[in-house]
């Protein structure tokens, strides 16, 4: 008997769901920080094994959209609700819903698809306050599994897989066997250096950005990758450079390294600054980079 489904994780912002990703792939896909909507696509990881293939989705976290940009983050997630196997609704011990993440719930209740509903961060609180929360995810959803985990520090994902291969219909794989991802290496050219920028860069900076990767040259023993680094306004732009070039080389070496330790050899990382002022309301713009179909 063969497992294979969609394992589709949703839920609000910066309660972990990156973090959890990359714990049950295994693999560092999906951008991790501290700040909010890191997530802008849907990432899909694979897992496999003799008798079972997961993919997994990471996916943006629920949001009311304020321009196009989230619009087409937020499709990312109703499509997700559509073509799950099995639902993860990641939850934390600290976080407060709000109207989106409230409508989002009930759709989950209603579709009929089996849900997985994980309580995150268990470091950060008491036994009886998570005694308590797992009552309260019982109330939403009744005929869910409520399984408690702290993906930062790894613990009971082991028990979060073994619940989620329960659940999994029977099925042929999706994908060949030793598939990892659906992404090229260009797309996670880009997520790394965007990833970089959201450490190094306060306020509204990472909200502004987005990278467009102009070349991606592959050779035996070095990749050669030429990025451009797109921002809302002149302001911006200097900001992302700094005084003498200084932020601009900062972000360039950390993603660099970044990229020779996903790769697995040696990269040569040229990145340059422009101003698009409408590219996160602009159809053609969320095209390119991927946002929205061509």
């Amino acid at each position: 008997m063969h497992r294979s489904g969609f394992v589709n994780i949703i839920g609000n912002p910066n309660v972990g769901k990156s973090t959890l990703m990359n714990a049950l792939v295994g693999e560092r896909l999906s951008i991790i920080t501290s700040k909010a909507q890191t997530t802008r696509h849907r990432i899909m990881g694979i897992v496999n094994g003799d008798d079972f293939q997961i993919v997994y989705s990471d996916t943006p976290g629920i949001l009311k959209p304020n321009y196009r940009l989230q619009e087409s983050m937020m499709r990312f997630v109703t499509g997700a609700l559509r073509d799950a196997d099995v639902i993860l609704y990641v939850t934390d011990t600290v976080e407060h819903g709000d109207e989106a993440s409230e409508a989002v719930i009930g759709e989950i209740a209603a579709c009929g698809t089996p849900v997985i509903v994980v309580i995150n961060k268990i470091d950060l609180t008491t036994a009886e306050k998570l005694d308590s929360l797992v009552d309260l995810w019982r109330g939403r959803f009744p005929d869910a599994a409520i399984v408690p985990v702290s993906a930062l520090n790894n613990f009971n994902i082991g028990g979060l897989f073994d619940t989620i291969l329960e659940k999994l219909p029977e099925g042929e794989p999706f994908y060949p066997k030793d598939t990892l991802t659906d992404k090229t290496m260009r797309f996670f050219a880009s997520e790394i250096i965007r990833e970089k920028i959201f450490l190094n860069y306060q306020k509204e900076i990472p909200y502004s950005v987005e990278i467009a990767i102009d070349e991606y040259k592959e050779e035996p023993t070095i990749d050669r990758i030429s990025a451009t680094i797109y921002v809302v306004r002149d302001s911006q732009k200097g900001i992302i450079i700094g005084h003498r070039g200084e932020m601009l080389k900062k972000v360039g070496t950390a993603a660099r390294l970044e990229l020779e330790k996903f790769i697995g050899k040696k990269v040569f990382l040229q990145l340059h600054v422009k101003v698009n002022e409408n590219w996160r309301d602009s159809d053609r713009q969320l095209k390119r980079f991927g946002y929205m179909p061509e």
